[in-house]
């Protein structure tokens, strides 16, 4: 049966890390829009100012990749017909390939709702996506965020506690932790947790407004019970 998972949350409820619990547990890719970005980034870092490729044509309207960067580390959200472009670009590969997907934060704005869920729904089955949203605090978010650390060769989120603190490499994988620079700053979680508010929040309403049931978990529990009651909640 096709499935389609979604997490929703604010900035360090654990989306990464039940993301890719629940994916490996339920075999669906795991599909990150922050990895998506990422990787448009890093294609178009060092082009010059004239080159065609610095570019996003999304209904008439260019988009400069590299602007859309700037905006992104000053943790502010990248705007959303180019984001919404790119996801849907991805999922329709994905799907092609037969994949089933869970999404950890995506989509992330009205806009992308608006564009992203018509495909999903085409391609998978409304009856068959569900939606979670982990519920955090704003004093929790910032803690969490301004701690994390995520390791540099496959970007695994490394949860921080007592016995993971002193951790310098990554247990998965062996390469080097590393902050996120400018993004898990205090001030930019500020933002973050502003523009979560304004513009993500708003999508819980357009979800349950077009059908779609969408099931809250407290985030503020240990890992293994978050995880246990996503777990609960999407196959009720």
């Amino acid at each position: 049966m096709k499935q389609v998972v979604i997490l929703l949350g604010p900035p360090g409820a654990g989306k990464g890390t039940q993301g890719e619990l629940l994916s490996d547990k339920l075999n669906l890719f795991y599909f990150e829009t922050s990895k998506v970005l990422e990787n448009k980034f890093e294609e178009s870092a060092g082009l010059p100012e004239d080159s065609p490729e610095r570019f996003v044509e999304v209904n008439g309207e260019k988009y400069d990749i590299l602007n859309e960067k700037k905006i992104w580390t000053e943790g502010l959200l990248c705007s959303p017909p180019f984001v919404a472009y790119l996801v849907k670009e991805k999922i329709k590969k994905l799907a092609d390939e037969g994949k089933d997907l869970l999404l950890a934060g995506s989509p992330r704005t009205l806009v992308e709702g608006r564009e992203v869920m018509p495909l999903l729904k085409e391609l998978y089955g409304g009856e068959n996506i569900k939606i979670v949203l982990i519920e955090l605090s704003p004093e929790q978010t910032i803690y969490r965020n301004s701690n994390r650390r995520i390791c540099e060769l496959m970007r695994h989120p490394i949860l921080f506690t007592p016995e993971t603190e002193k951790l310098t490499v990554c247990p998965l994988d062996g390469s080097k932790l590393m902050k996120r620079v400018g993004l898990d700053d205090p001030e930019t979680i500020k933002v973050r947790i502003e523009q979560y508010k304004e513009r993500t929040f708003p999508l819980v309403e357009y979800f349950e407004q077009d059908g779609l049931k969408v099931k809250r978990v407290n985030g503020e529990q240990l890992v293994p019970d978050v995880y246990k009651e996503i777990l609960k909640k999407i196959s009720e």
